[in-house]
């Protein structure tokens, strides 16, 4: 028979053995993480209003001053859901380009490319529609909301969010700026990833939202609504090139209420706490530290301390935008070499997919005859 004091120290010296082998195996295969990255994109509309601006422009500007790896893409492609007209669709390309570089994005620090120079978002678009499904895409909010007074609904419109994604897979990123409407929007691309992954291996990291919270501006005319440039209102949103008179008319004709203190409260009182959110983004100052130098002044004399922000703020963007509008060769320098830089990344996914997928057919064969050359 084993003797219990000679078995139970043999026991518990390999079990500590076994544990740590297993720690170290557990370490080792765990995979690295992945490198941060951030991602987004803009549609070539024109002038930009500032919600466009506050929400998303000048929160990229702020990410490429923090050092991160970012990449900004103008996404012609998805403009053409709706088939604009050619000449408008490459002067709004052009005024994109010289807003956003108007508004602090530098090409030497940031990757800002032109989406159609890419062929292989097309390409990956189509390989990840192949991995979702139709009844998931016709439940997205945006499809449902955009479709919802067409006829004859496009194809572009309906695959619209899984070239979103490919988008974003494209250039690994791990963090993508959204407003709060768009958020599950990223979430197909989420899943797309997790789905890829689990059929082909880890390809694709879980990319994380990074809320804006400019994307909740309001319409100056009506709070109950998102600030856009189609409202049929002019004076719902101002533009970043309104000149100063523009700027001043547009928030005085601001629609408050009927109190005359400045107080915030987002869901009593929506037209001046949209202008106390405008007035906090522009300042840099908090929402309570404003409030607090409001106090005595009623709504029309603030207004006023608006207005003078946000002329402040704005009037050094048009000036750089005036002058880089005037240089259209800069303007397709600086879009070409970004492009340039966005293709040696994409090409690289492209192929890593490709291969994991099998559709590397003339690569493997070259491969295999290069191999029988050797031997």
């Amino acid at each position: 028979m084993f003797s219990a004091k000679r078995v139970l120290p043999f026991l518990l010296k390999n079990t500590n053995g076994l544990r740590q082998q297993n720690r170290f195996l557990s370490a080792e295969a765990k995979p690295a993480p992945w490198p941060r990255k951030v991602f987004s994109g803009v549609q070539p509309t024109g002038a930009l209003h500032i919600g466009n601006y506050l929400g998303a422009v000048k929160r990229w500007v702020e990410l490429q001053e923090a050092g991160e790896d970012v990449t900004y893409c103008i996404v012609d492609l998805h403009s053409m859901t709706i088939p604009p007209d050619p000449d408008t669709l490459r002067h709004n390309t052009l005024q994109m380009t010289a807003t956003l570089l108007a508004c602090g994005i530098d090409p030497a620090r940031a990757t800002l490319f032109l989406q159609s120079a890419v062929p292989q978002h097309a390409e990956l678009s189509w390989i990840l529609g192949c991995l979702t499904t139709m009844a998931r895409l016709t439940h997205l909010p945006q499809y449902k909301e955009k479709s919802a007074n067409m006829k004859e609904i496009p194809l572009g419109l309906y695959l619209y969010p899984v070239l979103q994604a490919a988008d974003i897979m494209l250039y690994k990123a791990t963090h993508v700026p959204v407003g709060e409407d768009q958020i599950q929007q990223l979430q197909l691309a989420q899943s797309l990833a997790r789905a890829f992954n689990n059929k082909y291996g880890r390809t694709f990291p879980f990319c994380e939202t990074l809320v804006n919270d400019g994307s909740r501006l309001k319409s100056l005319r009506d709070p109950s609504k998102k600030m856009s440039k189609s409202d049929p209102d002019p004076k719902s949103c101002i533009m970043l090139i309104d000149p100063a008179d523009v700027v001043l008319e547009k928030v005085k004709k601001s629609v408050t209420d009927f109190r005359s203190e400045v107080t915030f409260d987002a869901k009593e009182r929506p037209g001046v706490s949209n202008l106390i959110t405008i007035h906090s983004l522009v300042s840099g100052k908090p929402v309570e530290e404003i409030c607090r130098e409001a106090v005595g002044k009623n709504t029309g004399q603030y207004k006023l301390l608006v207005a003078e922000a946000l002329i402040e703020h704005l009037r050094p963007i048009r000036e750089r935008m005036e002058r880089y509008t005037r240089d259209v060769g800069y303007l397709a320098d600086v879009i070409e070499e970004g492009s340039e830089r966005a293709r040696a990344i994409a090409e690289q996914t492209i192929d890593e997919v490709k291969e994991k997928i099998g559709v590397d057919g003339l690569r493997a064969g070259r491969r295999q005859r290069n191999v029988r050359q050797e031997s």
